[in-house]
């Protein structure tokens, strides 16, 4: 399997290829086509499976690459769902040492997942739009 990019741009993953024509898939919708040969180029560098993962939507991959194992993505579940939440409120909650605390906090705001905010006078955390979406379509 290769990415492979049509005239106007669009990368397909390339299925099949005959001497004309060559089936291929978009990532994004998962529909397949014959296209000619002549309207395909390779996309060098490019996986194809980093290509495959396109159709998934962004937030939803952001979610899934910041979250490496279940308590971190129960975190930022949590989060979600009660938040803003105190740090306090987050080390008495939670079964995570102060340590690991901050480690997944700081890697989930790098990642655009959450923001700082301030619950009732002490720093907090609150999730932003991307992880919220991006945990509604994993729910879904």
């Amino acid at each position: 399997m290769r990415t492979v990019r049509d005239d106007d741009g669009t990368r397909y993953l390339l299925l099949k290829e005959s001497t004309e024509s060559s089936l291929v898939r978009d990532p994004e919708t998962g529909e397949q086509q014959h296209v000619p040969n002549a309207d395909l180029e390779p996309v060098d560098g490019e996986s194809p499976l980093a290509t495959a993962a396109e159709g998934v939507p962004d937030t939803a991959r952001q979610v899934i690459t910041a979250t490496h194992d279940e308590r971190a993505l129960g975190l930022l579940v949590e989060l979600d769902e009660r938040g803003p939440l105190s740090v306090a409120e987050l080390l008495s909650a939670y079964d995570l040492c102060e340590s690991d605390l901050h480690g997944l906090l700081a890697e989930f705001r790098a990642a655009g997942l959450l923001a700082e905010a301030t619950v009732h006078g002490q720093r907090g955390y609150d999730t932003t739009e991307t992880a919220s979406d991006g945990l509604a379509h994993l729910r879904d």
